[in-house]
């Protein structure tokens, strides 16, 4: 461990997951969830396709989830060494207006039930991977978007936080409280809780969830690529990356994601953690009120403009009540 002090994390940053369908992932997280699309982009590394982005008005740390959806790609398999759940913060007095709504657009949900004391619905994406919708107490005092498909009073208001499911023997939990400051507050069965510093709020939760005998996971539609954890700054991120490779794991250089600058390493357990700052934010290439309604891409990609954009499968916003 380095014998500099890190930074403690505000928590995550964004989740990232693989979709299939790039029509029908956005249709559900726009006329089903209510998100906004924060940005319509490319994967940087993969500019043939879709990079979508979903948060609050603005797009926020904390707020964000972001698609890779891969036409036809194959479906994964949600085992060890992956994040396995998702889980979006709602208002406690919204879950009747979140049953009903899920139900008449015949959406399967399970629950109400109840886990570390959080009421959950469950559901789960087009693609098979299990979404959560918590009702929280912080929620209410956070504001809902109100341009979207759901009333603001009842709007999802970002990530309340993700289930991490481990090998037992892996030590997830020391990353977490070595290099973002988290602490366990509870355990219930195989799964204990991990809470970022500070007050309740978005992106504060990682469940660490540790099995033996199951079988690994594989990367592919309806599973989550990777977290990301937030740090303030460069410096701060800097820090982070340092202690990531005094304890020995490989970890990538400072990327330039236009929205954010990113690191990237993996657990022991397998599962991939990305480090993003939190500037410069959603509103680096366009303005807040056409947030992404138009394709933004990096400085690198804009003279291929054209023939990137011809080959991005067709993408309908159209919005429903």
């Amino acid at each position: 461990m380095t014998h500099r002090t890190l930074p403690v994390t505000a928590g995550i940053h964004h989740v990232t997951t693989i979709a299939s369908l790039a029509q029908r992932t956005y249709d559900f997280h726009v006329n089903v969830l209510g998100l906004r699309v924060v940005k319509r982009t490319v994967n940087f590394d993969d500019p043939g396709t879709w990079h979508l982005y979903f948060g609050d008005a603005t797009g926020a740390p904390g707020t964000l989830l972001t698609l890779f959806p891969y036409e036809n790609g194959r479906q994964g398999r949600v085992g060890e060494g992956q994040f396995s759940r998702v889980a979006f913060a709602v208002p406690l007095s919204s879950f009747a207006f979140w049953i009903e709504r899920l139900l008449t657009r015949g959406i399967r949900v399970e629950g109400p039930s109840l886990r570390f004391g959080d009421r959950i619905l469950t559901v789960h994406d087009p693609d098979g991977l299990t979404y959560e919708i918590v009702g929280t107490g912080y929620a209410a005092a956070l504001p809902g978007w109100d341009g979207g498909s759901v009333p603001a009073v009842h709007a999802i208001r970002g990530l309340h936080g993700v289930t991490l499911h481990e090998p037992a023997a892996a030590d997830g939990d020391l990353l977490l409280r070595e290099l973002f400051g988290y602490s366990a507050s509870a355990t219930e069965g195989d799964t204990t809780r991990f809470i970022a510093a500070g007050e309740p709020g978005l992106g504060k939760i990682v469940d660490l969830r540790r099995t033996s005998g199951t079988e690994r996971g594989t990367g592919g539609a309806g599973t989550v690529h990777h977290v990301a954890f937030r740090a303030a700054d460069d410096a701060a991120q800097a820090l982070v990356r340092e202690a990531v490779v005094a304890k020995g794991l490989g970890v990538t250089e400072f990327i330039d994601r236009q929205y954010f600058r990113s690191i990237y390493f993996r657990t022991p357990g397998g599962a991939l953690f990305e480090v993003a700052t939190d500037p410069p934010g959603m509103l680096v290439d366009e303005p807040l009120a056409t947030l992404g309604t138009t394709l933004q891409l990096p400085p690198q990609y804009e003279i291929r403009r054209a023939a990137i954009a011809a080959q991005l499968p067709a993408l309908e916003s159209a919005e429903v009540a």
